[in-house]
């Protein structure tokens, strides 16, 4: 994916409560596309390798949390969590990290992390394909700004962690002189 192209149209299959839902487990299916979640606003999106797993839960997904009010100082409506995934998963990671702001999208089929051109397989951990970890400035479903970690690769020996992070995307705001 390069800077100034469209994000892939994918249909996503999320679970949102409903309490017109009777019994122990009140959700129901709610699809969901890239225009819903891209469209008409500007919105930071930034994708990791897993749901729980130690970087992604204790540093990642809880500094852009921390940092969303910065974000939206800098004009940016929503801040979207992205992983390969399912939707119950996802749903219960954002629960156990007591999530208010950042937003999560589950990518359970890998669709969109494919036509991103960011699916990687993580056999060497047992993870099967998962998305490299990224971050992009995303206006009107237009990429503006593209954060990529270094090393893209199936089965990196390494997680890199800080070109995608909070505090760089932040950084880098403030260099182009951003709102």
């Amino acid at each position: 994916m390069t800077m100034n192209k469209r994000v892939p149209f994918v249909t996503f299959r999320t679970r949102v409560r409903d309490e017109t839902v009777e019994g122990p487990n009140p959700y129901r299916w709610d699809d969901k596309t890239t225009e819903d979640y891209f469209s008409g606003r500007r919105t930071i999106l930034f994708s990791l390798p897993g749901a729980f797993t130690p970087t992604c839960s204790t540093q990642q997904l809880p500094d852009f949390e921390k940092l969303y009010d910065e974000f939206v100082k800098h004009g940016f409506e929503s801040v979207y969590c992205l992983s390969v995934n399912d939707a119950f998963v996802m749903n219960a990671w954002g629960k156990a990290l007591g999530l208010k702001k950042v937003k999560l999208i589950a990518d359970g089929s890998g669709e969109f992390t494919r036509k991103m051109g960011m699916l990687v397989a993580k056999d060497n951990l047992g993870f099967g394909l998962r998305s490299w970890r990224y971050a992009a400035l995303i206006d009107d479903g237009v990429v503006e700004q593209w954060f990529v970690e270094d090393g893209l690769s199936d089965n990196c020996e390494t997680d890199p962690y800080g070109v995608s992070s909070p505090q760089n995307i932040l950084a880098t705001l403030k260099w182009l002189g951003a709102p």
